[in-house]
């Protein structure tokens, strides 16, 4: 069983920038895809980006391409997503998820429990 903690939500001004990170405990991380989604109040979940376990390839969501970055520490175990010029339309819970066949969607197997990002305008 792999856990996934996410940390770093917020409120956030419009303009600015966060950084959020995903703490997993699981020998197998550096093997896995890893991905952070997203869910608006009364939206579908939608995809933001994802690494592979190599960090030689990353996705991105196109609502947020030229804004985010997301990089990955195997030796902490630790997925991270930085964005910037953040809008409220950013706003909403997200999500870090673990091992994923197709990084973009939401087939993986494993799913954190969400944190709160709020962006004011």
């Amino acid at each position: 069983q792999v856990h996934l903690v996410e940390s770093g939500g917020g409120l956030v001004q419009a303009g600015g920038s966060l950084r959020l990170s995903c703490a997993a405990s699981a020998h197998t991380f550096s093997r896995d895809t890893m991905g952070w989604f997203r869910q608006a109040p009364g939206k579908e979940r939608e995809f933001v980006a994802a690494i592979m376990w190599s960090a030689g390839n990353v996705y991105y969501g196109e609502h947020v391409k030229g804004r985010a970055t997301i990089s990955r520490d195997n030796a902490r175990n630790t997925v991270y997503l930085e964005m910037n010029s953040l809008k409220p339309e950013d706003t909403g819970v997200y999500y870090c998820a673990a091992d994923s066949r197709v990084p973009w969607s939401e087939e993986y197997r494993y799913w954190g429990q969400g944190t709160q990002v709020t962006v004011s305008s």
